[in-house]
């Protein structure tokens, strides 16, 4: 089975007759969507429209579990205690106990595991003791390069958390947002971003020949910086760029760089976004 343990996520059990309706008017996800075998992605956003965390959300019985960074977990859950107020709703961190894989290329899916709702070549989560899942085989470069391939970023690697609006992450090209239902914390920043299509930086696909540079490393047109890797294998690889200046550099035909080698600009990822 094609599958690697992700060691890096924890997991939130957010569960309770409210839960459904207390998660909804907090995440930027729809979650009258998600259902047993139909996960959804979306994140906590700040009043003014930053990500805070991003993570997968899955419905189990009355409850949710949230597949979120294990390194955020825990203030995740601290947020999301400042917010219950009086919601009928159970919290708690079970990232020291389960965990979750990755499988992909498997049909059909083994028991629990349920689709990734960002991209279909990313496969499916399972979620099971952590225990278990550290006995799989180590494949982790495997599924990063299937993320790369599949245009999929990911908090912390390819941009920064808190620092970041869901446009500038894609976040509304692979079904994290909905702009159909109701309010949620900084909804208003991020439809305003919607309508009127101002979002200058995008994650996009890269390809260059030659060892990755680290990330981190500007992406240049001439002298001009236009962006910045992140993510990177085997001459693939995401960079946030800055659409207008990386537009700026075609028109001109100043071809870009990252490092000392050159370096060309892939597409957008196709997932229609939701709502």
């Amino acid at each position: 089975m094609p599958s690697t343990f992700l060691a890096d996520r924890g997991l939130l059990r957010v569960s309770g007759s409210e839960a459904r309706t207390f998660l909804q008017g907090l995440f930027t996800c729809d979650l009258e969507r998600v259902a047993p075998g139909a996960p959804g992605f979306g994140a906590l956003l700040t009043p003014q429209g930053k990500i805070i965390t991003d993570f997968i959300v899955s419905q189990q019985g009355d409850g949710f579990w949230l597949d979120t960074p294990r390194a955020l977990a825990a203030d995740l859950l601290k947020r999301l205690r400042l917010y219950r107020l009086r919601a009928a709703i159970d919290l708690s961190d079970l990232s020291e106990t389960m965990g979750v894989a990755a499988i992909w290329d498997e049909q059909p899916l083994p028991a629990g595991a349920e689709p990734d709702p960002r991209h279909p070549g990313l496969g499916a989560r399972l979620i099971a003791e952590r225990a278990a899942l550290a006995s799989l085989p180590e494949a982790r470069a495997t599924y990063d390069a299937r993320r790369i391939a599949c245009g999929v970023p990911e908090g912390g690697r390819d941009f920064a958390y808190g620092d970041t609006f869901p446009h500038e992450a894609n976040m509304d090209l692979i079904g994290g947002v909905d702009f159909k239902k109701g309010c949620y914390v900084g909804q208003e920043v991020v439809s305003r971003v919607q309508h009127r299509g101002t979002a200058r930086r995008r994650i996009l696909p890269v390809s260059f020949d030659g060892e990755a540079p680290p990330p981190g490393t500007h992406v240049l047109a001439g002298e001009m910086e236009v962006g910045t890797l992140g993510s990177a294998l085997a001459g693939h690889g995401l960079a946030s760029i800055r659409i207008d200046r990386a537009h700026d550099a075609s028109v001109a035909g100043t071809p870009l760089t990252v490092g000392v080698l050159p370096l060309t600009l892939g597409e957008l990822p196709s997932r229609a976004p939701q709502g």
